[in-house]
């Protein structure tokens, strides 16, 4: 087994083990792992991107924001840079809900590249759950209104990667919203 893949491997573990009891908010109520998964292997087979880190920060994305897991523990079981590109993409969840979602627009064209790879994989892999299911108590106009702030977002991100900008403006341009 080459390093690459056991890095990835490992990240994928910590993931699972981190998000076990987790599930994201769709009707079929799906384990919350698919989606770091998902972002990593969007990253890997559509926007071809082969460095591991990004593709580690991309599987751990959530952990620090949504389980117990600290940036010092990152750091300890991943290294500085893997820590850094999660602790980017990481809401500060002692904020309220607007404050994060403004934050996310104002800090997104200051972002690492690779952190902006990883925000942009999140945004293409929830945007596309949602085209795909509406979450459990969510209306049609909330799903819309995440799309327009979605989109505000990934203007912050432009000229990161066309491939995954281009799949984004294809949903955008299926909503009616302007990127």
């Amino acid at each position: 087994m080459s390093l690459d893949s056991a890095l990835l491997l490992e990240a994928a573990h910590f993931a699972a083990e981190k998000h076990k009891r987790q599930r994201r908010k769709d009707p079929e109520a799906t384990p919350y792992i698919n989606h770091p998964i998902g972002v990593a292997r969007i990253l890997s087979h559509e926007a071809g991107i082969a460095d591991i880190e990004v593709l580690q920060a991309a599987l751990l994305h959530d952990t620090v924001e949504d389980t117990d897991t600290s940036i010092i523990e990152l750091e300890a079981v991943f290294g500085q840079t893997v820590a850094r590109i999660v602790q980017e993409v990481t809401d500060d969840k002692t904020l309220p809900k607007q404050e994060r979602k403004r934050q996310q627009v104002e800090h997104a064209p200051h972002c690492s590249q690779q952190a902006k790879l990883v925000k942009l994989a999140d945004k293409l892999y929830n945007l596309r759950d949602l085209s795909r299911s509406t979450p459990v108590g969510w209306t049609e106009e909330r799903v819309h209104e995440y799309f327009v702030w979605a989109a505000q977002v990934v203007r912050g991100l432009r000229g990161t990667n066309q491939i995954l900008e281009n799949k984004l403006q294809q949903l955008f341009k299926q909503r009616g919203v302007e990127m």
